[in-house]
């Protein structure tokens, strides 16, 4: 019996066509993908140097500008603070200064009135230890 293989070697033929029919495809597609990969990198390049890099710069400068005014207004802030901290200080020290000085002056005379009243209530007592004209006996 003989066996005809020209169908078999047909189909293995077209399969093997086929096979270098996909092997050229995927060597077009790769080639083609690395073409757009550099087109798109070379693009993505591009808008950095003219519009990326330039926008950063300018960035940048107003974070230095920012940083420089925040340094300045940080100094002025302390500044003030201690203008007012020590003014406040001297405040209450010459309130306190106002005090004694006012309680110092004032004691006499607050010694001398109480001296008087005690003389005067002692003068218008009665002999029955009550007050004239309706006052109140303070005790001594």
């Amino acid at each position: 019996m003989t066996v005809n293989l020209d169908t078999t070697n047909l189909l293995l033929g077209i399969i093997a066509a086929v096979c270098v029919l996909e092997a050229i495809a995927l060597i077009g597609l790769s080639v083609a993908a690395f073409v757009a990969y550099r087109r798109v990198t070379t693009m993505v390049s591009d808008i950095e140097v003219r519009h990326l890099q330039p926008t950063m710069a300018r960035v940048n400068a107003m974070l230095d500008d920012l940083k420089t005014v925040t340094a300045t207004v940080k100094d002025e802030t302390e500044r003030v603070d201690y203008a007012i901290r020590s003014t406040v200080e001297r405040v209450d020290q010459t309130a306190h200064r106002m005090r004694a000085n006012v309680r110092v002056k004032t004691s006499r005379v607050v010694g001398f009135v109480r001296g008087v009243r005690v003389a005067l209530e002692s003068l218008l007592e009665d002999r029955n230890g009550h007050v004239e004209d309706g006052q109140a006996n303070v005790a001594h």
